[in-house]
């Protein structure tokens, strides 16, 4: 019965998180490349076999397809989902159908349709924040403990997941921002920690450990340590904000997660952060059913705007097969003024298939490993 409860709170809430942010992104190049007079053949939801569907009035088949971990617009003369090659159909148009088919549209109308999509996963985050901003108020991060560290200040003391830090030292801790602040703020590494475990109050004192961090001008650094990492879980202080405020806070939390994202991405690229931290469609299933376990609505929320935005991010590298490929090809046919040769799209595609499938081999690797140590490396 077990196995039944945990399907409900890991696989449907993960469905339903991935057919939205799926549903957001390709309805972005749907919308452009309406607009800019292209015929959408294909609407999927999924891959492979189709289960269900119907065709609108303008003769797009919207449908949602077997396996349900991505999805695709196919356009008129395209060979594929990700438009990088004609198909055999695309020799064969006339004149007036190459007018709406995307292979032969200009350049500058590629590229609008192909930024469309992670455009539309940005303004998808900033509205999820901007509804929470505007009716709830401010979120902030409860110091309630996500992970405790192996082998840290933490795990030497007895912290648990899901303690509580209340006060550290006698300073009020209100958010995990606060708890890292506090910690900082020690000078002789005691910190005597007060929290709340299952609803009753504990006393902690914890020594912190000497830990080699990279500091913000990215060189490293020996600084004090607890040793915790926040849990997935967002509460909210009421606060009366304006449209406009609403707005700008959303925008600002967009970018911040932006940055940071692009900030471990170089890390984990110049070795100084650990590639375990890569994951993929397991973990996010993991973290979504974690979430749905806890009963918020608001920390989903949370999570689905961020993972929009890494979304987003993700599709505007540079790499074929994903949307930034296909904007840096435009790029370069807007500059040289010439249309790219076929052959060297197609070798670039393959590259860049190539490199996603390997990345995907990678994350899987890093998301089996996670839960193996999950289930059976803890006493």
């Amino acid at each position: 019965m077990d196995w039944l409860i945990n399907i409900f709170y890991y696989l449907v809430p993960f469905l339903i998180l991935l057919g939205i942010l799926v549903f957001v992104h390709e309805l972005g190049h749907f919308l452009i490349a309406r607009s800019c007079g292209v015929k959408v053949e294909e609407f999927s939801i999924g891959f492979g076999r189709e289960i269900w569907g119907f065709n609108d009035k303008h003769g797009t088949r919207w449908k949602i397809a077997l396996i349900p971990l991505g999805g695709f617009v196919k356009m008129l003369g395209d060979a594929d989902a990700s438009s990088t090659a004609p198909g055999e159909e695309a020799q064969s148009l006339s004149e007036e159908e190459k007018k709406h088919s995307f292979l032969f549209q200009p350049p500058s109308k590629k590229l609008a349709i192909a930024v469309a999509g992670p455009a539309a996963n940005y303004i998808f985050a900033i509205l999820v924040f901007m509804g929470i901003f505007y009716f709830m108020g401010k979120m902030t991060f409860p110091p309630i403990i996500g992970e405790v560290i192996e082998g840290s200040a933490a795990a030497q003391s007895g912290m648990m997941v899901n303690d509580r830090v209340l006060a550290i030292n006698g300073q009020k801790v209100e958010s995990f921002t606060d708890l890292q602040r506090e910690v900082d703020l020690i000078t002789d590494g005691k910190a005597v920690l007060d929290i709340e475990r299952e609803g009753k109050p504990l006393t902690l004192t914890v020594m912190l450990k000497e830990t080699e961090i990279e500091g913000a001008d990215g060189q490293k650094v020996t600084k004090a340590m607890l040793g915790v990492r926040s849990v997935n879980v967002v509460e909210v202080q009421k606060e009366d904000l304006s449209l406009w405020q609403a707005f700008k806070n959303a925008a600002d939390e967009t970018w911040t997660i932006t940055d940071a994202t692009l900030r471990g991405i170089g890390q984990m690229l110049t070795g100084r952060r650990n590639a375990d931290d890569v994951g993929g469609v397991i973990r996010i299933a993991e973290m979504t059913g974690d979430i749905s376990k806890q009963h918020s609505l608001m920390s989903f929320l949370v999570f689905m705007a961020l993972l929009s935005i890494n979304l987003g991010l993700l599709n505007l590298f540079p790499i074929p097969v994903l949307d930034g490929g296909q904007v840096l090809i435009c790029l370069i046919e807007i500059i040289t003024r010439r249309e790219m040769n076929e052959k060297v799209k197609e070798y670039m595609f393959k590259i860049g298939l190539a490199l996603i499938l390997a990345l995907l081999v990678f994350a899987t690797w890093n998301d089996l490993t996670h839960l193996f140590d999950r289930w059976f490396g803890k006493d």
